[in-house]
């Protein structure tokens, strides 16, 4: 599987995925992502700063990731430097159950210790037991619990740096 950053063109396809996502999570009563935080405003802004980036094989996209070098919303406490974020990791459902969820992380992980950042870190909603499985099963280590004004969030980071 190849992963590339996505060129600001490819915002729509981009846009695309996480939109599938986010409508699969809500049929199956657990909606995710705000139509503002997928719509394509946003995911254009953040494709144009480059901070998204596509999984393809064969030329087909079969999910996304966004990698932020910042997030003072769900870390404020963070040292700037210290850290890449991952964010809005999504996989078609054509490829759901593939691992590239999983090639997804490892490219964070490898990206963010490209960039000399000592930890990767991540956040996602509490109560999503699959999902924390998944960071767990990655190697992602419990931070801890917080609460913001739109629910409570689990808080999950790596040390990559030895």
């Amino acid at each position: 599987m190849n992963i590339e950053k996505a060129q600001p063109s490819e915002a729509a396809t981009v846009a695309a995925v996480l939109n599938e996502a986010a409508q699969w999570l809500a049929t199956e009563g657990r909606p995710l992502w705000s139509a503002t935080d997928i719509g394509i405003e946003r995911i254009q802004r953040d494709t144009d700063a480059g901070c998204y980036f596509i999984a393809r094989e064969n030329g087909d996209v079969a999910g996304v990731v966004r990698i932020d070098m910042e997030d003072p919303f769900f870390w404020p406490e963070i040292e700037a430097g210290s850290s890449a974020f991952v964010h809005k990791l999504a996989v078609r459902r054509s490829w759901g159950g593939k691992g590239v969820s999983a090639t997804l992380l490892t490219f964070a992980r490898e990206h963010a210790r490209s960039l000399g950042r000592p930890y990767l870190r991540l956040d996602c909603v509490a109560d999503r037991q699959a999902l924390r499985t998944l960071y767990e099963g990655f190697g992602f280590v419990l931070h801890s619990v917080i609460q913001k004004e739109n629910g409570s969030f689990a808080r999950y980071e790596m040390r990559i740096d030895g």
